[in-house]
């Protein structure tokens, strides 16, 4: 099995690559870090590879081995495997649908085209100057982010037409060459849905309720765990995937509801990230790695996974509210608070120094912890999180 990756990621190291062995495949990593990778599993294959072009893959791949599977959980690398993976004849997702998940401004016009989900949205290509939003029908308050933004990098709310110009230029001289969106603000509590398919059958394997930090930055501070949203708003959701192709393999998407009706935010086209999916393969019993990476083999999945359906979680993922050098910190740990399993691994280590960037990057560790009661779980958290204390230096 190929396996293409960017900067190494928890899904990769304690999910994917165990996954893989417990299957008896053969891994090799196709990466553009490989000394970052190697680091982390030394017995591990790498290949060095542009794997941000689909041709450079297809080239590597083809003067090493036959591939049984070609497989990315990387947000930027989705269209580029689903390509060279139908290349070889390999099941992959439909790279089309890839494209238009990943690229949000396309996102919006397909949706709209299939009248699947409507979205006041303006795109600012990369070679047009931000002055020129002031001729443009643009909604306020509005999200301004990048068309291919990640972990609410460089995502902003703005309620006026000078911020958002201001806004722009400011995210263009961190990005000079970036595509912007520019997008009416949905209101309402922030909600996902995970979902896995083999192309012929598609599993809901639950959502999660996301807590954001203060307006106008979109930082991911708490998400508790959903078993099922009301029927009325799955079907919504999956009908919208429906429409942008969305059927195979695993994918997280992110929505609101406004008076009823679903509003997809963002559709990621593969596990959801932060160590939520260490904690659905743990919290629903199931083999969920391995799962994914048979679709990608050509298995069916069985028509029931036999996932747990009496489970509660919650992630926290303490943030930095400063710029400067972390001084102390909390230990990774493993514990049991009564019936409660709470774990915590540090994000950043002690002496490290980093800017405040108002994204998923100012985390300083995430906690998971999973049960059977939801105020147990909660207090469980919020215990351990009183005893802990994170200290920044500037």
């Amino acid at each position: 099995m190929y396996l293409l990756a960017l900067n190494p990621t928890d899904s990769v190291t304690e999910g994917f690559i165990p996954a893989a062995r417990r299957l008896g495949l053969a891994v090799t990593v196709l990466t553009d870090q490989p000394e970052a990778h190697r680091a982390l599993y030394p017995d591990i294959e790498l290949l060095a590879c542009d794997v941000r072009d689909f041709h450079a893959v297809i080239s590597r791949i083809s003067a090493h081995h036959t591939p049984h599977a070609v497989f990315t959980n990387s947000d930027h690398l989705q269209t580029q495997t689903a390509l060279a993976a139908g290349y070889f004849g390999l099941p992959a997702k439909s790279w089309q649908a890839a494209l238009r998940t990943k690229d949000k401004a396309e996102m919006r016009r397909h949706l709209a085209a299939t009248a699947a989900c409507t979205v006041r949205s303006v795109e600012l290509t990369a070679g047009q100057d931000p002055a020129a939003l002031s001729a443009l029908d643009v909604p306020f308050p509005c999200v301004v982010k990048p068309r291919e933004g990640v972990a609410s990098e460089d995502v902003i709310r703005v309620d006026e037409p000078a911020a958002l110009v201001q806004r722009c230029k400011e995210i263009r001289s961190r990005r000079p060459r970036a595509a912007l969106v520019v997008e009416e603000y949905l209101s309402g509590e922030l909600c996902t849905l995970e979902t896995l398919g083999d192309g012929r059958r598609l599993h809901v394997l639950g959502g999660f309720r996301t807590e954001l930090s203060p307006p106008p930055y979109f930082i991911e501070e708490r998400l508790s765990f959903v078993p099922g949203h009301p029927g009325p708003v799955v079907a919504q959701v999956l009908a919208q995937l429906d429409s942008l192709g969305v059927g195979f393999g695993v994918c997280h998407t992110e929505f609101v509801v406004e008076e009823g009706r679903v509003r997809i935010i963002e559709v990621n086209y593969r596990a959801i990230g932060d160590q939520c999916d260490l904690l659905l393969a743990e919290l629903l019993g199931i083999p969920l790695f391995e799962h994914i990476l048979r679709t990608h083999l050509g298995e069916p999945l069985p028509p029931d996974l036999g996932a747990r359906t009496d489970g509660a979680a919650r992630l926290d993922y303490p943030c930095a509210d400063r710029a400067g050098t972390l001084t102390a910190a909390p230990a990774p740990a493993d514990l049991m608070v009564g019936d409660v399993k709470l774990t915590y691994r540090p994000v950043r280590g002690i002496g490290e120094r980093h800017e405040l960037y108002h994204t998923n990057r100012d985390f300083l560790g995430i906690i998971r912890a999973t049960g059977t009661d939801q105020e147990s779980v909660d207090r469980a958290v919020a215990d351990f999180l009183d005893g802990q204390r994170w200290e920044i230096t500037p």
